[in-house]
């Protein structure tokens, strides 16, 4: 089975019933090094971000099962916050430390120049080379976004764009040159580099704004685990009540084995 949604009843025992259900053991039982990737856009508290104890759920099952580096990394978009401080705010420093994990701001350091011509807004970008020695497992939760019509697990790429290249004239926001032209800028970016594991925290959902605003009510109650992006996107799109064929990004048909050929 290549995606699942399970209820929820807490991070410990729904990640572990999600991943059991995809076989996700024997993925992770032959990786050296794993990145989790969660959605720290600001400091807000869940639902705006990951909340650590879902990150802390999915290092718990793969350490069951693997003997893998495993590493916490995420680069945020507020201009005001540098992501080593969101990482304190949120309690990510006290569980990093607490297990032994360690944590990476994408924003900065070596980048690696990749190069596509099919692709219409970065015919060219800048990513960081740890994500490509690195089995990349992205954790969003699920909201509404006004310009992308969900943040997803393709979206949630978006934290690997580093601001030196990617904030454009806009100041407010550190990689607000994906905000010009959002759907094909996100689909580009995963043309480079999309996850190879996906886990959205659906426990909650916000319906409206991905920043703050109402929360789905009655709450999702859902974790949804996949390895391909865009499926796991599309099932999230149907838990807000939106069509998916509408949503650019997540409606181009483009699996990561097409990627991976292309590339």
């Amino acid at each position: 089975m290549d995606i699942i949604s399970v209820g929820f009843e807490s991070f410990e025992k729904s990640i572990k019933e999600a991943l059991d259900g995809i076989s996700a053991h024997k993925q992770i039982a032959e990786q050296s090094a794993i990145l989790i990737k969660p959605n720290l856009i600001n400091a807000s508290p869940h639902p705006v971000t990951t909340a650590p104890e879902c990150c802390k759920a999915i290092i718990e099952y793969i350490r069951k099962h693997s003997k893998a580096e495993i590493v916490i990394a995420e680069g945020c978009g507020d201009a005001n916050h540098e992501t080593d401080g969101v990482f304190e705010n949120l309690g990510y420093t006290a569980m990093a430390e607490k297990l032994g994990v360690s944590l990476i701001d994408l924003n900065y350091g070596p980048v690696k120049i990749l190069e596509n011509p099919t692709c219409q807004i970065f015919p060219k970008m800048y990513l960081p080379k740890i994500a490509f020695d690195h089995y990349i497992v992205s954790v969003p939760v699920l909201k509404a976004h006004s310009l992308a019509g969900i943040t997803g697990s393709l979206k949630n790429m978006m934290g690997f764009a580093q601001p030196e290249y990617y904030s454009g004239h806009h100041g407010f926001w550190k990689k607000a040159v994906f905000h010009e032209k959002m759907q094909e800028s996100i689909i580009d970016l995963n043309k480079y580099l999309s996850p190879n594991l996906s886990i959205m925290d659906c426990s909650i959902g916000l319906a409206d704004y991905h920043l703050g605003g109402a929360q789905c009510d009655p709450h999702v109650k859902k974790i949804i685990a996949g390895y391909n992006p865009w499926e796991v996107d599309r099932e999230a799109a149907n838990l807000l009540g939106l069509n998916w064929k509408n949503i650019g990004h997540i409606a181009t048909g483009l699996d990561k084995n097409s990627i991976l050929q292309k590339m």
